[in-house]
């Protein structure tokens, strides 16, 4: 009879939290977006048109190709103009001027380079292309590499390295947090030292340090995963805190004491009792970490400390604006600026919306 009692309590309450989640217009907007970006990542070989890696020698620099609908006045299949390409005599800079003579028209499911999605399937269906000729929504860089094909590639490692480093930042937290809260005493001094000595460094130069240390002859993959476990090792200190701090508050609720007199075990406690009562923070940790970890790998790449070519993340593809006359030649180079903003503050909004709906009787 308690059982189903509890069942039925459990069920109405997830109800209300998702209700009111849903009353969150622009967290539910947010979380659509999310979902987008994460379907790109894991379709990334068949969204994007090109082989990141390919170079292009005569389309090198390429500004990015407008969509267009409309050709003499009658609404058409989606195109792109080509361009004409100059060479300034006095500067030795390619000037790239729209040619209307020639036309490149989109379809979908095309053939392209063969790719292995899943590093199972071989296939070299592409979502879209052209069949004369070669299309460019957001340009080329300077080795003359399609950068959308490039932004879609390293959306799967940007994004899949912020998942899977507060995967381990959770667990340590929470482990730490909660051993330090419920024990106290020498073990939460010892604890709560690490964690002021970790949070004294500059987070910079701390992310900077970690990732010099690692070993220059490592393969690319060791590298990711290490720079994601390096992440995780300064990441957990926030989580850490807070579980702490709820667990000193709560271990002493006539509900805890109770269930520590009827024999319950430490980890039947923090499971029943004490992570239910402060979900929403946990919640709120979580997804504000994960755009965190993003930033992180964003800037070590950057700072050429962390992911290195081949590979590539959108920390990689920032290297490009290192040079300031890659700014000014090619604007476009700096769109994954435009991504990362759009994924962190979805994110944002999204652990805005969470916190609020599990709390659904304040």
């Amino acid at each position: 009879m308690n059982s189903n009692v509890e069942l039925k309590i459990n069920y109405s309450q997830w109800n209300l939290i998702k209700k009111r989640f849903y009353k969150h217009k622009l967290g539910v907007f947010s979380l659509y977006i999310l979902l987008i970006f994460y379907l790109i990542a894991i379709f990334s070989q068949f969204l994007s048109p090109y082989d990141p890696l390919k170079m292009e020698k005569n389309w090198v620099a390429i500004p990015p190709m407008i969509l267009n609908f409309m050709y003499k006045g009658e609404f058409v299949r989606p195109f792109v103009y080509g361009f004409k390409k100059e060479i300034d005599l006095e500067t030795y800079q390619r000037i790239y001027t729209k040619d209307k003579s020639k036309i490149y028209k989109i379809y979908f499911l095309v053939k392209g380079e063969e790719y292995n999605l899943f590093n199972i399937f071989k296939s070299n269906i592409h979502l879209f292309g052209s069949e004369n000729g070669r299309i460019y929504l957001l340009g080329t860089d300077r080795m003359g590499r399609d950068l959308l094909s490039r932004i879609f590639y390293g959306s799967s490692i940007s994004l899949s390295i912020g998942l899977i480093g507060v995967v381990l930042s959770f667990f340590i937290g929470i482990i730490l947090g909660g051993i330090s809260g419920l024990y106290g005493g020498l073990i939460d001094n010892i604890i709560q030292r690490i964690i002021e000595i970790i949070r004294s460094f500059p987070t910079i130069p701390l992310w900077m340090a970690l990732a010099a240390a690692l070993p220059n002859d490592w393969p690319q993959l060791w590298v990711y995963f290490g720079i994601t476990v390096l992440l995780s090792l300064i990441g957990w200190t926030n989580l850490a805190r807070v579980v702490r701090g709820k667990f000193l508050s709560l271990k002493d609720e006539d509900y805890v004491i109770a269930s520590i007199i009827a024999g319950g075990s430490k980890i039947w406690i923090i499971r029943k009792h004490l992570l239910p009562a402060f979900i929403s923070h946990i919640i709120a940790e979580i997804t504000l970490a994960i755009p965190i970890m993003i930033l992180a790998e964003t800037a070590l790449s950057f700072l050429s400390l962390g992911l290195k070519p081949p590979l590539i993340s959108w920390g990689v593809l920032l290297q490009e604006v290192q040079n300031i006359k890659s700014i000014a030649t090619m604007p476009w180079v700096f769109s994954p600026v435009i991504f990362i903003i759009i994924v962190v503050l979805a994110f944002n909004f999204v652990g805005d919306a969470l916190r609020d709906a599990s709390d659904p009787y304040s």
